[in-house]
């Protein structure tokens, strides 16, 4: 029942794997950090859905799947998306090497704990809403991460922001659009601008929306 287990201290790597790596990046961006940011912005775009939307969402479970949504790239590494879907056959080939690295992972869990973390860390196991609700997150935390880079003067993230850009338009999703009017606007202040209540921000715009 107290078998050692090397899980938490492996997935614990994860904040030594580096996104965005085919970019010259002015703000380095790691996974853990990543898997916070895209967790608190899928729990709240679940509680969004509840609460304007008519929804019935967990969105404890949204959270804490979203915050194993990748530690498998402990073992896959980072894959940048144009690579990752650069042709059927490799989209298919990292779709298998991720099923590989996902039931390794759960099964480094003690025997007991497999059945609670399988529909967390499983992708083919996720709810069908969790993982839309995630895959908006995931985006979001891009476009947020562009815009970021953009403001630092980093023009090597253009065109990834037109894109990202034009995938949240696509998505149909009223959480996706509702988490960008209320609160994307004052990730363009300052923290002075943010300390002291700036008013400025109900009329800034979305960037390159």
């Amino acid at each position: 029942m107290n078998a050692k287990s090397h899980f938490f201290a492996y997935i614990s790597k994860i904040r030594w794997v580096i996104r965005w790596g085919l970019k010259r990046n002015a703000i380095p961006e790691n996974v853990m950090e990543h898997s916070w940011e895209v967790s608190t912005i899928a729990h709240v775009m679940a509680l969004i859905g509840n609460a304007r939307f008519g929804e019935n969402y967990d969105a404890n479970l949204v959270a804490t799947t979203a915050l194993y949504h990748d530690v498998s790239e402990v073992i896959t590494g980072d894959m940048p998306t144009p690579i990752k879907y650069h042709s059927k056959g490799m989209q298919k080939a990292f779709k298998e090497v991720e099923i590989q690295a996902e039931r390794e992972l759960l099964g480094l869990l003690p025997e007991e704990l497999q059945q609670s973390f399988e529909p967390l860390l499983v992708s083919s196991c996720v709810p069908e809403y969790v993982k839309k609700l995630i895959k908006g997150a995931d985006t979001i935390s891009a476009y947020l991460k562009c815009q970021a880079e953009l403001k630092a003067g980093n023009n090597e993230f253009s065109k990834a922001a037109e894109d990202i850009s034009a995938r949240l338009q696509g998505f149909n999703m009223p959480e996706v659009d509702s988490f960008l009017k209320t609160f994307v606007p004052s990730y363009q202040l300052t923290l002075d601008e943010l300390l002291n209540g700036n008013e400025k921000i109900r009329n800034l715009p979305l960037q390159n929306k």
